[in-house]
């Protein structure tokens, strides 16, 4: 399973997902690839692609095995239920 969250190095919202992500890694041993955008044009490149319009920003979650993806910060409940098969 692919789990990749797009970030930002000095995005407020971002910093505040860091540490669900540390905990949902923690208690389900899953990996999230973490991909930072602002200061990496590749990155970027590949945020647009898989966002599509979707959310337009940072942080932004993508699954890419069931393709759901979550917009900005959210609850760990909703972390876990995006993390999930």
């Amino acid at each position: 399973m692919a789990l990749i969250m797009f970030t930002g190095k000095e995005c407020p919202h971002c910093h505040e997902m860091d540490p669900l992500v540390k905990k949902l890694e923690k208690e389900t041993k899953v990996k999230v690839k973490v991909l930072e955008v602002w200061h990496n044009e590749t990155n970027k490149k590949n945020m647009e692609a898989l966002d599509n319009g979707k959310c337009g920003g940072v942080p932004f979650f993508f699954n890419e095995e069931n393709k759901k993806w979550i917009c900005g910060s959210v609850s760990y409940e909703e972390l876990k239920k995006w993390a999930s098969k």
